[in-house]
């Protein structure tokens, strides 16, 4: 099967082009920290970022309701934290995340959407320091980490102007097709026919 190659810039994330566009205000992006149980999900519409739920489901189910928000909230793109220790190396869960990543990327290509996978080291540590310096409560912590680890790996997105991301291409053509036109513009032509 024939895979096409990403050229540089050929499809900017959202990050990027607001650096290069300080007027830019579409492109609203999901984050996802993907755990072995839970998932926690941020949105960054605009400058902010914010957590937004943790999901207690798995496979298919967690699939069809993180399609689901990203439609409700109106995405374009998907945050996806990539496992790494701490020398930039992927580890054993590296390649969980990577085959739910696949398995989303086909799901969200047929609405135009992309994932980018987004080094995520630490970032769970980070949460932790946060939600504990925003006075969050010891038992409040526990249920939001994951929603807060994934404003973390936006976060780390955003501040790097997405380098360092890996767009998850579908091996289908015409999904890559679907990508690189983006999601359906709303049409508003004949609106009053």
């Amino acid at each position: 099967m024939q895979t096409l190659v990403q050229l540089p810039c050929e499809i900017p994330p959202n990050a990027l082009r607001r650096k290069n566009d300080p007027h830019y205000r579409g492109g609203f992006s999901l984050g996802l920290d993907l755990g072995l149980s839970r998932t926690g999900l941020a949105l960054s519409k605009g400058f902010s970022v914010r957590p937004l739920t943790v999901l207690n489901l798995k496979g298919q189910k967690l699939e069809l309701r993180i399609m689901d928000i990203a439609q409700k909230e109106e995405v374009d793109e998907f945050i996806i934290g990539l496992p790494k220790s701490s020398d930039g190396k992927e580890t054993p869960q590296s390649n969980k995340v990577r085959s739910v990543a696949g398995r989303l990327a086909v799901r969200a290509a047929e609405r135009g959407w992309r994932i980018y996978l987004q080094d995520e080291h630490g970032t769970s540590v980070d949460a932790m320091h946060r939600m504990i310096n925003m006075g969050v409560s010891k038992s409040a912590r526990h249920g939001q980490i994951d929603a807060y680890a994934a404003v973390m790996v936006l976060e780390r997105y955003f501040s790097a102007f997405g380098e360092g991301t890996e767009l998850v291409w579908p091996k289908q053509l015409e999904l890559q097709a679907k990508i690189r036109n983006g999601p359906p513009q709303e049409n508003d032509d004949g609106f009053f026919d």
